[in-house]
């Protein structure tokens, strides 16, 4: 982490409790998809019930395990979630799934997962050893 004064590393906890907060948001969003009827989808809905699980996971190791792995993790979570919605919407879906881009939980999942990967993003070069801790 970054910053003498401490304002690089308030920055970097900040962006990673934020980073917490939208991955676990996510985590609800689709644990609330799995109970309001995901749960009976072949394929799909154990993935949703397993992406809420991990989603839960992650947002605590990001507070707790100050490595950038729980990092990698947040941004490849938010982005691999967000693909898998857009391949839905698609004609074809995904695993005999068509979604659509319309109810709160979807737009809540959609934006807290490109918000994952943006924070992440942002948190990974916040962390980043300066050039003189380098040397």
């Amino acid at each position: 982490m970054t910053g003498r004064d401490g304002g690089g590393v308030r920055t970097a906890w900040g962006l990673r409790v934020g980073l917490a907060a939208v991955v676990a948001v996510s985590a609800v969003a689709h644990l609330q998809l799995w109970s309001d009827g995901m749960r009976n989808v072949a394929v799909v809905g154990p993935l949703f019930l397993l992406q809420g699980a991990a989603g839960l996971v992650l947002a605590v190791l990001l507070v707790v395990w100050r490595r950038p792995w729980p990092l990698l993790g947040a941004v490849g979570f938010g982005a691999a979630t967000l693909l898998a919605f857009v391949v839905a919407t698609l004609p074809a879906g995904l695993f005999g799934v068509h979604s659509r881009w319309s109810g709160g939980p979807e737009w809540v999942s959609a934006i807290t997962e490109a918000a994952s990967v943006l924070l992440g993003l942002l948190a990974l070069r916040a962390e980043r050893p300066s050039a003189s801790h380098r040397a």
